[in-house]
C-alpha cells in the first residue's frame, strides 16, 4: 500500500502545523502532492533495501515539514572569524577544564580506544569537546523530520534521501527507536556529530551490548570516532601542527596549507620555532597555515604607521617600513587527516591546540 494512502490521516496533523509558514516560502504554496510523493518514495526505497515494516511505519507515522530547517539551510552564515578569535572561542579555559574532567571520568574507555585504534585519549577528547562540548550539546530536531524537510526543499534531495535511508537501516539493525533519534538541522548526531552514512561506515560497538548507539552510549561514540580516525590513517607518533615564526616578508600565498615541502626546505626558507631556534628536522613533508587576512592587515598597518611618521615623503619605502613578525602553523600529515573529518583549517588547528592542552 502506498504511503499516501496509509499515512494521509496521520500526516495531516503535522502538516497543518507547518503549512501557514510553508505557504509564505519563496517556492510558493506548500506542494502536498510533492510531499506525498517523497513519502511514497521513502517507503518504496526502504522496503527494497530490506528495512523492516516496523521501522518504515515508525518513520512515516507522523512526518512533519519544518520550515525553520529550510530557513537554516538557505541562510547559513558566511562570516569567518579570525584564527585568533576562533581559537579563543573553541579552546577556552572552560572547555579545557571539562576535557580534563572527562579524561578522569572515562580513563578505561579512552585507553581501550587507544589500544584498539591507536588514537590517543587527548585526541578523542579534543574531537568530543569541539563537536558536542563533551555531550552537553542537546540536538533539537527529530532527524526523520529534518531529512524529509530537506528532501522536500530539493536542493540536495538525493544526499538527504541517502541519509534518511542510512538512518532507517541503523535504527533497524540496532533496535533503536527512530523517532527518538535527534540531531542538528543538517543531520549530524551524537557525541561526535556523525551523519548517518558516516556512522554506517565507521560505527563501532564500544560498550559490548551488540548495538551501535552514538547518542546514548559514550563508549560507542568514542569507539566510532577512534575507528573513523584510524581508517583515515591516524598516526599516534606524529604531531598535528607546530606553531612557527616566519620571516617578515614571507610569501603569504604559501600559507593555505596546500603547498607542501620537506621540513628541510621550510627551514631553509626561514621557518623557525617562535623562540628563533631551528624547527625539528625529520623526513616528513608539511604545509603552512596562517591567517593571511590578519597578516596582510598587520602589514598594511605597519606601512601606514611608517607613512604617518614621515609626512613629508611622497611614498613609503615598504622595504624600510618595519614589518610585523609573522606566525603560522606547520601542518603535518595528521592535520590533513583531520581535514577529511572537517575541511576547515581553523577547525584542524583548534583540534590540535585543544588536544595539546588535554595531554
Amino acid at each position: 500500500m502506498k504511503c499516501r494512502n496509509c499515512v494521509a490521516r496521520l500526516v495531516g496533523v503535522a502538516l497543518m502545523l507547518s503549512l501557514p509558514c510553508a505557504a509564505n516560502a519563496t517556492r510558493g504554496a506548500f506542494d502536498v502532492e510533492r510531499w506525498y510523493s517523497i513519502l511514497d518514495n521513502v517507503r518504496d526505497r526502504a522496503a527494497s533495501n530490506g528495512i523492516s515494516n516496523d521501522v518504515i511505519d515508525a518513520t512515516l507515522k507522523y512526518p512533519a515539514f519544518i520550515p525553520s530547517i529550510v530557513k537554516s539551510d538557505k541562510n547559513q552564515a558566511e562570516f569567518k572569524l579570525t584564527l585568533d578569535d576562533y581559537l579563543a572561542r573553541t579552546v577556552n579555559s572552560v572547555r579545557i577544564k571539562n576535557g580534563k574532567k572527562m579524561r578522569n571520568t572515562y580513563p578505561t574507555m579512552l585507553n581501550r580506544v587507544y589500544q584498539t585504534y591507536g588514537v590517543q585519549p587527548h585526541v578523542i577528547l579534543a574531537f568530543w569537546g569541539l563537536e558536542s562540548n563533551y555531550g552537553q550539546y542537546r540536538a533539537a530536531h527529530k532527524l526523520t523530520d529534518a531529512f524529509l524537510t530537506l528532501m522536500y526543499d530539493g536542493r540536495r534531495e538525493t544526499f538527504f534521501g541517502n541519509q534518511l535511508l542510512a538512518l532507517m537501516k541503523l535504527a533497524d539493525e540496532n533496535s533503536l527507536d527512530i523517532n527518538d533519534i535527534r540531531g542538528s538541522w543538517a543531520g549530524a548526531m551524537g557525541h561526535f556529530q556523525f551523519i548517518p552514512t558516516t556512522l554506517q561506515q565507521y560505527g563501532a560497538d564500544g560498550n559490548g551490548d551488540g548495538k551501535i548507539d552514538i547518542i546514548h552510549s559514550v563508549g560507542d561514540a568514542m569507539f566510532s570516532a577512534g575507528n573513523y580516525l584510524a581508517r583515515l590513517g591516524w598516526n599516534p607518533n606524529e604531531r598535528i601542527v607546530r606553531r612557527v615564526m616566519l620571516p617578515a616578508d614571507f610569501d603569504v600565498s604559501l600559507l593555505d596549507g596546500k603547498t607542501k615541502k620537506t621540513l628541510v626546505e621550510w627551514a631553509n626558507m626561514g621557518v623557525m620555532n617562535p623562540d628563533g631556534s631551528q624547527i625539528p628536522i625529520v623526513d616528513m613533508t608539511a604545509g603552512l597555515v596562517a591567517d593571511v587576512n590578519q597578516i596582510n592587515a598587520q602589514r598594511a598597518a605597519a606601512i601606514a604607521a611608517a607613512a604617518s611618521a614621515t609626512p613629508n615623503s611622497n611614498a613609503v619605502d615598504t622595504d624600510i617600513a618595519p614589518m610585523p613578525v609573522v606566525y603560522a602553523y606547520l601542518t603535518y600529515p595528521n592535520f590533513y587527516r583531520i581535514k577529511k573529518w572537517n575541511s576547515s583549517n581553523w577547525y584542524a588547528i583548534a583540534i590540535a591546540t585543544l588536544a595539546d592542552e588535554l595531554k
